[in-house]
């Protein structure tokens, strides 16, 4: 299995992109805002890939962060979900949306993603609901193995002769992604249940409550008692 590509970027097509690993050319399939998140051709860069494996097939799927490649992975193990569909989901919602959508139970913003229709969103919903929590918990663990591995693999890839200077691109969602840990894990020490927290966060983090403290307060007054 491979599990993870540190190479150069070779080129970038609108569904994949290849990387030249020590002079072997991988192609791997993305989602749109994977993409949007690679450098420039000549540029290193870090995948974490995904093998799926046919009769008469082999398809790698590139992930920015492994909190992405388990999304996918259990999109894949919902009924009617192939890697098309997942990646469509992957891109229009991006890591944290699909955890934030699931935790809420919000199939029609699953349903927003290109090829993907009612009957399978509610089914994605239903069948992954429960899965959310401890997807969610994994966020902060996983960010720092991304950190980790990022900063490990970097300084061993040689740019390509024309490379221009490596410049470091971030988009946040690790941060984001940690907060929102850090706030379930908060929310479960105090006692709440896994899932009511997951969503409380999942609601919190939609209505962007900002950072780890934010997201407990606006959390907890979710999880108040009405009345």
């Amino acid at each position: 299995m491979i599990g993870m590509l540190s190479g150069v970027v070779a080129y970038r097509a609108p569904d994949h992109v290849m990387l030249d690993v020590r002079g072997i050319g991988y192609v791997v399939y993305c989602s749109d805002r994977t993409l949007a998140s690679l450098p420039t051709a000549g540029e290193p860069t870090v995948l974490y890939t995904d093998l799926l494996v046919r009769e008469d097939l082999l398809q790698l799927f590139g992930f920015s962060s492994l909190l992405e490649k388990e999304w996918h992975r259990l999109l894949m193990s919902v009924q009617g979900i192939g890697a098309k569909a997942s990646l469509s989901i992957l891109s229009a919602l991006g890591a944290d949306g699909v955890s934030r959508a699931i935790a809420l139970g919000d199939w029609t913003a699953v349903k927003a993603a290109q090829g993907v229709g009612p009957k399978i969103a509610q089914r994605v919903v239903n069948e992954l609901k429960d899965k959310a929590p401890q997807v969610m918990a994994m966020g902060a663990e996983l960010s720092a193995v991304i950190e980790d591995n990022s900063e490990a693999a970097a300084p061993n890839i040689e740019p390509a002769p024309a490379a221009r200077p490596v410049v470091v691109q971030s988009s946040g969602t690790g941060q984001v992604g940690a907060a929102q840990a850090a706030a379930l894990s908060a929310l479960v020490n105090l006692g709440y249940g896994q899932g009511e927290a997951a969503s409380a966060v999942a609601e919190a983090a939609a209505e962007d409550a900002g950072d780890e403290a934010a997201l407990i307060r606006a959390a907890l007054r979710l999880l108040a008692p009405k009345g």
